[in-house]
């Protein structure tokens, strides 16, 4: 600006009314929509770069009465062959619905206002918009003529409309703008209105609309809301006036003058698809018929198929909408961060167990995605390297029917988060449930069990086939249950030491091909490892899962195969025996001698014979503190060890805690 300041080169272009009464503030919504008018075929064509072919705009008036526009601007017939030959094509070819206004634009001169006529001419229905400019700036720059010659223009537009109007067939309504209103003193401005109204004197059945443009947007929406206001209160046939307002959006505002003009007084919006439109645009209808629709008021436009809607805007204009687009755009309900996608995932639990009533009330999302066609897999939670497990959950259950335990939901979110992280980009559901596949229901990189058999006796003895390099081995083991008893023929088969710790299951679909999903988690010093399950049999999808926590157990343990099978044997009889199992009787089971037996259990197991059985004892011990209420003298007795105080020393050295101080940290 050189020298210039900003003070110096840029000042307020606007005029607030002579009185503002603010009344429109002490609404806080919009309680009924405006009457809509599309301008999409004249104000949003005559911005492209390429305007329109005659084809195009024929479909995009069909897609605009299809979304419900009662009344649609179609063009500017005095300005092209193409406007006047669209416009006689909508009318000849019987396009226009009966429930449907076809509005055109005239400027204030005769010769276009005749050309006009001819145009819609035996329209059912047409809105004939008069205008012309009355901004300070264009009389003094353009016209270089002073009030009274400007509003005589209009005068004079106002009477040709009327003689034609009686001498062309048809219906027509007639509209006047002043254009530039946003930079015309008010009062004059409502001093043009009214002498334009006073030459068509509308009545109930021949109302007339006053439309106000911001066509340069040039003050805060607050300003524009007071102008209206203004035009509202001291309009002359008020009651017989349609009061009408068309934003632009040099200042990003359209929106808010839009909403603010409407809560002032305005019956009727002129807007566009999207805000397409001359420079930054004209006001968006779809953002603003959306934004009644989260306030509880329909709009009576229907934007329930939006992506539809959006493809074919950008195909018939060559425009793009952009990815941060209110309501269409490609990220608008999408979350990517944690926390936002944790408080989404827990928003859709509340609303699905009926806690909102009928109510929509999900954090971060002011609509129901799916009242616009929007899907909650590919359009809310999205993962990338900023996603939480909120969000990977959520992914997995809502495309998958993937419930993970809570325990379980930590690790596999920063599973995936590591991958997008390397990647570098964005994982789609399909991706994610790859990487959830390959990590928690197939791995079996040391064994599988193919077949289980199971009898009843003293609990469950489980018949566990365990394969292993094309080669199978048969383990029996005892266990409280199907589960437990499979858990402890694989420990004893391959001497891992872990407790099932977390169990799971649920439905993952129905109907008669109902498959069941099963999560296991076990721990080893403090850590889980997690395996999922997916059969239509319960029992073989909870196998499934504890072969595949194993399997990552085992691997991470350097295990490779399983122990010999005499081994196995004498661990599986000190396991059935703990109680009362003693070296000499051990000794007699297999025949072996005392000392041998002892070497070779120390060479195999990795722990002396005394040390097995307390091993076992105080597992069970375990167990019993879980899942009994039994007192710690009657839990030593039933292990095998008759001096209490004896038994809470072992326990303590073992595990670093009493018996009781365990029982209280695991019922907690």
């Amino acid at each position: 600006m050189g020298k210039t300041t900003v003070s110096e080169k840029y000042k307020k272009s606007y005029f607030m009314p002579p009185e503002a009464t603010y009344d429109w503030v002490k609404k806080d919504s919009i309680e009924k929509a405006p009457i809509w008018c599309s301008v999409d075929l004249r104000d949003g064509n005559q911005a492209l770069v390429e305007p329109m072919s005659l084809e195009q705009k024929l479909e995009f008036f069909k897609l605009l009465v299809r979304l419900g526009f009662k009344e649609i601007e179609v063009g500017f017939p005095a300005s092209s062959d193409t406007e006047y030959n669209f416009i006689r094509a909508l009318i000849e070819r019987d396009m226009i619905p009966e429930d449907v206004t076809i509005q055109v634009l005239t400027q204030a001169r005769e010769h276009i206002i005749r050309k006009t006529f001819e145009a819609v001419k035996g329209a059912p229905h047409a809105v004939v918009h008069l205008y012309n400019s009355t901004s300070v700036e264009q009389r003094e720059q353009v016209f270089h003529k002073d009030k009274e010659a400007v509003k005589k223009l209009a005068v004079d537009g106002a009477v040709m409309l009327k003689k034609l109007a009686q001498e062309t067939e048809g219906n027509f309504t007639f509209e006047y703008s002043p254009e530039s209103f946003s930079q015309t003193e008010v009062d004059y401005a409502l001093e043009v209105c009214n002498a334009v109204l006073d030459v068509w004197q509308p009545g109930e059945n021949q109302k007339a609309i006053i439309n106000l443009p911001t066509t340069v947007q040039v003050a805060m929406p607050h300003v524009f809301a007071c102008q209206v206001e203004y035009m509202h209160k001291h309009l002359k046939y008020r009651e017989n006036v349609v009061l009408s307002v068309h934003p632009h959006n040099d200042r990003g505002c359209g929106i808010s003058d839009a909403e603010f003009g409407i809560l002032a007084g305005a019956d009727r919006v002129e807007g566009t698809l999207f805000g397409n439109g001359e420079r930054t645009g004209n006001v968006d209808i779809v953002t603003l018929a959306l934004n009644m629709l989260c306030h509880g008021v329909e709009s009576g436009l229907d934007f329930s198929r939006i992506m539809e809607v959006r493809e074919a805007y950008e195909k018939f204009t060559g425009m793009r909408v952009h990815e941060r687009t209110p309501y269409a755009g490609d990220l608008v309900f999408t979350a990517f961060s944690g926390s936002h996608q944790d408080a989404i995932s827990k928003g859709m639990a509340w609303l699905k167990a009926g806690k909102s009533g009928k109510r929509w009330d999900v954090p971060y999302l002011p609509i129901d995605p799916s009242d616009v066609g929007r899907e909650y897999e590919s359009d809310v939670i999205r993962i990338n390297s900023v996603s939480g497990k909120g969000g990977v959950a959520f992914v997995l259950k809502q495309q998958f029917g993937f419930s993970l335990p809570a325990e379980m939901k930590e690790e596999v979110g920063y599973l995936i988060k590591g991958v997008s992280d390397k990647r570098h980009q964005e994982l789609r559901p399909g991706e994610i449930y790859t990487i959830f596949e390959e990590n928690y229901i197939t791995p079996r990189m040391v064994f599988d069990v193919p077949e289980c058999h199971f009898k009843q006796k003293d609990g469950i003895i489980a018949e566990v086939t365990i394969a292993q390099k094309g080669e199978s081995r048969v383990v029996t083991a005892a266990g409280n249950g199907r589960l437990d008893a499979v858990s402890n023929a694989v420990k004893l088969f391959f001497g891992m030491d872990y407790e099932l710790s977390v169990y799971e299951e649920h439905a993952v679909s129905t109907g008669s091909s109902a498959k069941a999903a099963a999560y296991v988690g076990i721990v080893h010093d403090g850590k889980y490892d997690w395996g999922v399950g997916l059969d239509e049999d319960i029992i073989k999808a909870s196998i499934a899962a504890l072969v595949s926590a194993a399997n990552k157990l085992a691997a991470a343990q350097h295990i490779r195969e399983g122990r010999e099978e005499r081994i196995v044997e004498i661990m599986g009889f000190i396991k059935q025996h703990y109680t009362d199992v003693g070296l000499e009787g051990l000794a007699k089971q297999f025949p072996l001698s005392g000392p041998y037996l002892s070497k070779y259990i120390k060479e195999k197991s990795g722990m002396t014979f005394q040390e097995a059985v307390k091993e076992e004892r105080l597992k069970k011990a375990k167990a019993m503190l879980r899942e009994t209420a039994q007192t710690v003298e009657t839990i030593a007795a039933n292990v095998g060890y008759e001096n209490v105080e004896h038994f809470n020393r072992l326990f303590k050295k073992t595990y670093h805690v009493t018996p009781v101080q365990y029982r209280r940290q695991a019922v907690k």
